[in-house]
């Protein structure tokens, strides 16, 4: 019998880690969020006006409140900040699910600040026509991170501008990352 598709997948802890405007009411992460146990957003201070340091300082500070391994689900600058705080606390991230991330260039981050390979499992999903990151730039921001990569066609910024509130082949790329960590 085929599970329906907003079960919980899991009961490790998750930590959503939105992207400018704190992906809202109507957004696929909220869905998530509502779909799955052990849920917790990361607050920022400002929604608007993303800075790196200080996001990825508000996700540091999420992972050493947790007392095990989470799951990271990030969508846009929220997979920036996810990368960059991860360098501080690897031990503490199971894997991460990086949906549209940005592209660092258009917010001036050095490319510096994001060219570690992350030592967790972690899936990159991207659109061909999004338009806050070229497929190519994502697919190389994948093979840096040496996370997996997927190309889900013409989605835009797989937002609600684009169309995608509940999304449910979320679920799908988030089992495919936890596969990968049975696996390793």
């Amino acid at each position: 019998m085929m599970k329906p598709q907003n079960d919980p997948i899991l009961v490790d802890p998750i930590l959503i880690v939105p992207g400018l405007r704190n992906s809202g009411p109507g957004h696929w992460q909220t869905w998530f969020e509502h779909t799955q146990p052990r849920t917790r957003r990361v607050q920022q201070q400002d929604w608007e006006h993303p800075h790196l340091p200080d996001w990825a300082g508000r996700v540091q500070d999420a992972l050493e409140a947790e007392p095990a391994p989470i799951w990271i689900v990030a969508h846009s600058f929220g997979c920036l900040a996810s990368v960059a705080a991860s360098a501080q606390a690897p031990e503490k991230i199971l894997g991460a699910l990086l949906v549209a991330p940005a592209d660092p260039d258009r917010f001036q981050i050095p490319a510096a600040a994001l060219e570690a390979q992350l030592p967790f499992p972690s899936l990159v999903v991207a659109s061909s026509n999004d338009p806050w990151v070229s497929l190519d730039s994502a697919r190389r921001w994948a093979h840096t991170w040496g996370s997996d990569f997927i190309n889900v066609g013409p989605l835009g910024h797989i937002n609600v501008d684009s169309g995608h509130g509940p999304w449910p082949e979320v679920l799908q790329h988030f089992s495919r990352l936890q596969q990968s960590l049975e696996l390793a």
